[in-house]
């Protein structure tokens, strides 16, 4: 395994492309690419350029208001913070979450990956991969696919809002609800609104089920897209079920290499920094975390959708299991490392969302009213859940007066930050050196980053001085002066 980005020699000879900002993602980054005078690439890579500073404005808050504070983080994955802090909570209280309360939340938490999974695929990915990565701009969006396949785009409309509608069903809303506290639920889910949920439950499944088709007919017709597209081999690692089973909710953290060796397996995340340090770099606010056993270099890895099927020993729902077994043989493993194939593993994930909600709405302990619990106060709280992206990490102390003290979060797209631009490396050389750059070849780099599903407005924060880069152009376009101030504090022209 190399390490993912390479440092230009002699940067100020080079040009600079910059692709700003990249589309059709959640938050605002860039990408620059430096190139000679024949355009072959030296230097590809994905910068983070927003901050926010959520890690310090819940410093001072009591702990109970946290989980409701953190969930601003994101309009798309709200659940997956809510749940995470709340699990954090519930450490810190000292309490044991009744069976019910933890069926509700795993409830709420298969209608945020079902919701997340439909509007990646259906309202992001779907123009790339049914129009073509150089389709032409004004066709390469949601309006197309609405117009050019209606019946698909209608599907994930509808999976979407099912999604929501067992979010604002469990929670009180469909963004940023309040159902989930420290210790448990504040309530249940009544008989009509599970007679409402059980509706449509067969439909979604059966949605479900085409967009997996969907996505293996794509696959399929594409041999560049698990062979070619991006490719390069690394590390997974995600949480499993103490039986090796996939679990979204709970489990241990299991990290295995490139080649599928071990590296450890079923570990309590609650002391996941003895596994994972983080690092920080000049030119961008997101950090770049490896495996501290693997060192800086070696230790970087994926996470998300296809780390957990790449990862589990199997799925605990029928069909979704069949399909995890048809893409682990599809084309002789080859489509386990693909950066493409993280679309097809996600709509494993969404069939297996949509089975188990169908589980659940079947369980009877979903109407009862133990659903809180208390016990002895810690100082320090961590709580991790496989968020449609990838493993999310919530860490907190509090005090003695029960005020957050320190907090460190830990997202899916900081996990995935080194493996995306290993992707912006890998299209960049095989797609624009040499070549005359278009916009359809600056997508394809686009289309490499849009596979992880980042959430950059997750993602951002920063340690010490904020690096800034200002640039300063005449009347005619012509730049100046550039100033770069780096996160040690230097600036240098």
């Amino acid at each position: 395994m190399t390490f993912a980005l390479e440092t230009a020699a002699h940067p100020e000879n080079l040009k600079r492309i910059v692709i700003e900002p990249v589309t059709r993602v959640e938050g605002h980054g860039k990408v620059t690419l430096l190139m000679d005078e024949d355009n072959r690439v030296h230097q590809a890579r994905f910068h983070i350029v927003e901050f926010r500073g959520f890690e310090k404005f819940v410093q001072g808050r009591p702990f109970w208001e946290v989980p409701v504070l953190v969930q601003r983080l994101c309009g798309i994955c709200p659940v997956s913070h809510n749940l995470a802090a709340c699990k954090a909570m519930d450490m810190i209280i000292g309490a044991t979450v009744p069976v019910a309360a933890d069926k509700l939340r795993r409830l709420m938490h298969m209608g945020q990956i079902l919701q997340s999974h439909a509007l990646h695929f259906f309202h992001l990915s779907a123009p790339d991969l049914l129009f073509g990565f150089d389709a032409a701009v004004g066709k390469r969006n949601i309006a197309g696919i609405v117009a050019a396949y209606p019946d698909i785009a209608r599907q994930g409309v509808g999976l979407r809002r099912y999604g929501q509608e067992v979010i604002r069903l469990t929670s009180g809303k469909r963004v940023h609800g309040t159902g989930v506290i420290p210790g448990g639920m504040n309530k249940n889910l009544s008989l009509d609104e599970r007679d409402y949920l059980l509706k449509e439950i067969d439909q979604i499944i059966a949605w479900s089920q085409a967009a997996v088709e969907l996505i293996k007919m794509i696959y399929s017709e594409r041999p560049d897209f698990h062979n070619g597209f991006g490719f390069y081999r690394s590390s997974f690692m995600s949480l499993v079920r103490e039986d090796g089973a996939l679990d979204l909710y709970h489990g241990g953290l299991r990290a295995r290499d490139e080649h599928g060796q071990t590296i450890f397996d079923h570990v309590d995340y609650t002391h996941y920094w003895d596994y994972i340090h983080e690092e920080v770099k000049s030119w961008s606010y997101m950090k770049f975390p490896f495996i501290r056993a693997r060192g800086r270099e070696q230790g970087w890895y994926r996470v998300g959708p296809l780390a957990r099927i790449n990862n589990c020993d199997f799925i605990p729902t029928g069909l979704a299991e069949a399909e995890r077994k048809i893409f682990k043989e599809f084309g002789g493993g080859s489509a386990t490392q693909a950066t493409l194939a993280y679309h097809w593993a996600r709509m494993i994930e969404m069939l297996h969302a949509a089975e188990t909600i169908q589980e659940l709405l079947h369980d009877p302990d979903l109407q009862s009213d133990d659903l809180v619990s208390n016990g002895e106060r810690q100082l320090r709280g961590v709580g991790v859940i496989e968020a449609p992206r990838g493993t999310l990490i919530h860490h907190y102390r509090i005090n003695e007066d029960e005020q957050i003290v320190r907090a460190n979060l830990i997202v899916s797209t900081t996990h995935n930050n080194q493996a995306m631009n290993e992707a912006v490396r890998q299209v960049a050389l095989q797609y624009l050196d040499g070549q005359q750059l278009t916009e359809g070849l600056l997508n394809h780099i686009e289309v490499a980053i849009r596979a992880f599903d980042p959430c950059l407005s997750c993602a951002t924060h920063a340690i010490g001085k904020m690096p800034l880069e200002v640039e300063l152009m005449d009347a005619a376009g012509t730049l100046i002066q550039r100033l770069i101030k780096d996160s040690d504090g230097q600036c240098r022209a």
